[in-house]
């Protein structure tokens, strides 16, 4: 595409150099550049562009797109926000492709994933073509393309835009987190729709106070960015939004709502309720335990009500989702015992997941669980406390550490877990301490292991090892 062209969109400052140009491709990593790129430099959090923008050249790109002029002989167009440019031109190079998709941003601390997941089952019952992108990577047809940022950067997540509507997929369920609305990583974006779950402790290491988190995830629902707004009504922050928003529909348990459900019954195995969807009513069993899957389900339902899905079908939808990788799955026995993974990570995360487990289980209720390093130390202590509220035993353990160390991490947790006086041990490798709790089950005992969830990593001094938890436990097991 012509230099020119590309920029049409575009507020720039100015231009210095040719602007006939032809540009393609575009990057925002100097090593991956080649010929004919045109470079994204801006200011990051852990690095500047602007200091590998010769390194880019070198490798063949041909223009940059900068925050301030370099002394580079090539085409500069110099703006406010590099960030911000780049959502734009990654819509105008990929032929505007998120027109031709109705996409669903789901927003919120917790639920995101289970949200999209109920989501594509409902419209795949629908005999919708549709796809995920979110935390446990992009789904649409066959292609899967394993998770690396629960939102992608512009430059990636247009032109997996492109392809899937060069695929026939109509619908996109899609996580935007807090730091994508930030960095204005949807920017441009129309939505079909805009969900919010919940706000709670998360992230403060990058926002610093949870009003600076809530503006964050109120970005979405500002004008013009989605046409529909589905709202927690239960939520502080849902229901400030719901009367700043006229036109939004809402759902709850406890505060009125247009969907809300009653005759809530958990199990084990899942859970049963009737819901009301504007005073349309509907018997559902989905097969996810614990009560706030119920508003994870009670969201992704009236969503799809506003996008013309019959009620009937968006039960079957909710009823044949087996499962969500790592949220509050359950996937084993052992010794008689119930044994969950959970991506719980935030304090009403971990407290959702223990109290629901609570009122299933029998016996005892044990809890594996750690923080991650190098993000918000705040909330550990606070994690240990929530814990401590439900479980009878805890076994405190690493999570990514990243680049602290882990038994530095284990303190903190511990300073909430001692207020309670609950009895613990903390084991600082995973395995072994998922091994340890393992052999603490028996008949009616459930053991919930939380922190990763899905995830097929830990992190450790920058080196991402190989670990499941769900893996680790099946192995240890047999």
């Amino acid at each position: 595409m012509e230099l020119k062209q590309l920029l049409k969109d575009l507020r720039y400052d100015r231009i210095t150099g040719d602007e006939s140009i032809s540009v393609g491709g575009l990057c925002s990593s100097a090593s991956a550049a080649v010929g004919g790129d045109l470079f994204f430099c801006y200011a990051g959090t852990e690095a500047d562009g602007h200091d590998y923008a010769g390194k880019a050249v070198e490798n063949g790109a041909v223009a940059l797109v900068c925050e301030r002029e370099l002394d580079i002989p090539v085409t500069q167009i110099i703006v406010a926000d590099g960030r911000a440019a780049m959502a734009t031109l990654a819509r105008t190079f990929y032929g505007y492709p998120d027109k031709s998709l109705k996409i669903v941003a789901v927003t919120g601390t917790n639920g995101k994933t289970t949200t999209t997941y109920m989501l594509k089952s409902i419209f795949d019952k629908n005999n919708s073509n549709s796809a995920i992108i979110g935390t446990l990577g992009i789904a649409y047809g066959d292609i899967f393309i394993s998770p690396e940022l629960t939102t992608p950067d512009p430059l990636f997540l247009h032109g997996v835009f492109a392809d899937m509507v060069n695929r026939g997929v109509e619908y996109v369920f899609m996580e935007v987190s807090a730091h994508a609305l930030y960095f204005g990583k949807t920017d441009g974006i129309c939505f079909e729709a805009g969900i919010f779950t919940n706000c709670t402790q998360d992230h403060l290491d990058f926002f610093k106070d949870m009003q600076s988190y809530a503006e964050c995830k109120c970005k979405l629902f500002e004008r013009g960015r989605c046409r529909r707004a589905v709202l927690n009504s239960d939520d502080p922050l849902g229901a400030e939004l719901i009367g700043a928003l006229p036109d939004s529909v809402s759902y709850g348990l406890e505060n009125p709502a247009d969907t809300f459900a009653v005759n809530v019954t958990e199990k084990i195995d899942g859970t049963s309720f009737v819901i009301n969807i504007s005073d349309e009513i509907y018997e559902i069993n989905i097969k996810l335990p614990a009560l706030h899957n119920v508003y994870n389900a009670l969201a992704a339902a009236t969503c799809a009500k506003i996008l013309g899905v019959d009620i009937d079908v968006i039960a079957k939808g909710l009823e044949s989702l087996d499962k969500v990788p790592g949220r509050l799955e359950r996937v084993a026995n052992y010794n008689g015992g119930d044994v969950f993974v959970d991506f719980a990570h935030t304090p009403d995360g971990l407290e959702k997941s223990l109290s629901s487990l609570k009122k299933l289980c029998k016996g005892n209720l044990y809890c594996l669980f750690g923080c991650g390093g190098n993000r918000d130390s705040v909330k550990r202590p606070l994690m240990g406390e929530a814990a401590a509220r439900y479980a009878d035993f805890l076994i405190i353990t690493s999570d990514n550490p990243r680049y602290e160390d882990p038994f530095e991490i284990i303190l903190q947790i511990e300073e909430g877990v001692k207020k309670s006086g609950k009895k613990y041990v903390t084991v600082t490798d995973r395995e072994v301490a998922t091994e340890y709790a393992l052999n603490l089950l028996n008949p009616d005992d459930i053991l919930l292991v939380a922190g990763k969830g899905g995830e097929n990593y830990q992190e450790i001094m920058g080196i991402k090892h190989s670990y499941n938890d769900n893996t680790v436990i099946k192995r240890l097991i047999s």
